[in-house]
C-alpha cells in the first residue's frame, strides 16, 4: 500500500450457496475486507479507501414495503432478516460493510462504499461474470421458461465511473447506491424480443416460489447529483450486453 493514495477494494466472494456459507462466503468477505484496511490504516499515503459493497447491503432490512416505495442510502440491510432467509451472500456483504464501517470510524480512515446493483454491460475479460452469465442464460432458453426474477441493474460502466468519482471528488462520502432501473425478467425479455427477433429467446418466465423482494424502486439522486453519474439506459446497456456477447463468440446470429 505504501505509496499508493487511493485504494479500491473491489473483491469479494460472489456466491449464493455453500456446504458451509460461514466458511466459504461469509468469512472471506469479512476479513478481506478487514484485510485490506488494517493495511490501509498502516499506510500514510492512502488518503481514501473505495469499497465495493452491493445493493445486498442496503435491500434487505426485513420492514414492509410497497411498489411505491425507494430504497436509497439509508436503508440498511438486517443481518437476523438475511440469516432467516438464509440469504448468505447478502449477510456476507451486509457484515463485511458493518465491519469495514466500524474499523473506518475507529481507525480515522476516509473511506465511500459503492452499492451496485445487477451488473450488465459489455466487458473486457475473456470470461463472463454471473450478472451476464444469466442474461446469456436467458438469451439462449430456446422454448424453455426462465424464472421470473426481479432485479435493480446497472451498467458496469456506470458502477466503473462512481468508483473513480468517488476518488476524485472530495466531497464524496459515505455509501451510494447504483441502480438505473428496477425490472423483471419478462420486462428484460421484451426488450430482447424487440431487438433481436430472432435470438432463440426464452419462451416465457414464470413465477417461481423462492426468496424474493418486493418490487420497489431505488434512488439515484444521490449517485447523480453526488457523484455526476448519468446513467446508461437499461435498454442501451442490454444492446452493449449483447453485442459483446456475439463479439466475443459466446453469441452467434
Amino acid at each position: 500500500m505504501e505509496g499508493c493514495v487511493a485504494v479500491f477494494h473491489t473483491a469479494s466472494p460472489v456466491s449464493f450457496s455453500a456446504a458451509d456459507p460461514q466458511a466459504e462466503i461469509i468469512d472471506p468477505a469479512v476479513k478481506g475486507t478487514l484485510n485490506v484496511l488494517k493495511s490501509c490504516a498502516n499506510s500514510p499515503s492512502v488518503k481514501r479507501v473505495i469499497v465495493t459493497s452491493s445493493v445486498a447491503s442496503i435491500f434487505y432490512t426485513g420492514k414492509p414495503v410497497s411498489p411505491d416505495s425507494v430504497a436509497d442510502e439509508t436503508w440498511f440491510s438486517d443481518p437476523d432478516h438475511c440469516k432467516e432467509l438464509k440469504v448468505w451472500y447478502q449477510l456476507s456483504k451486509t457484515l463485511a460493510e458493518l465491519a469495514a464501517w466500524n474499523f473506518a470510524k475507529e481507525n480515522g480512515i476516509d473511506m465511500v462504499t459503492i452499492h451496485p446493483g445487477f451488473v450488465i454491460g459489455p466487458f473486457f475479460q475473456p470470461t463472463m461474470c454471473s450478472s451476464v452469465s444469466m442474461i446469456l442464460n436467458l438469451v439462449n432458453a430456446g422454448n424453455k421458461t426462465y424464472p421470473n426474477f426481479h432485479y435493480w441493474v446497472v451498467d458496469v460502466r456506470d458502477v466503473a465511473e462512481a468508483h473513480i468519482k468517488a476518488f476524485e471528488n472530495p466531497l464524496a462520502c459515505g455509501r451510494y447506491c447504483l441502480v438505473e432501473s428496477s425490472v423483471s425478467f419478462c420486462h428484460v425479455l421484451g426488450i430482447l424480443q424487440e431487438f433481436y427477433p430472432t435470438l432463440p429467446l426464452a419462451d416465457k418466465c414464470e413465477e417461481i416460489n423462492t426468496v424474493k423482494l418486493p418490487e420497489f424502486r431505488a434512488s439515484k439522486e444521490k449517485a447523480e447529483e453526488g457523484l455526476g453519474i448519468k446513467f446508461v439506459p437499461l435498454e442501451e446497456s442490454l444492446k452493449d450486453t449483447i453485442e459483446c456477447l456475439k463479439d466475443k463468440g459466446f453469441l452467434h446470429f
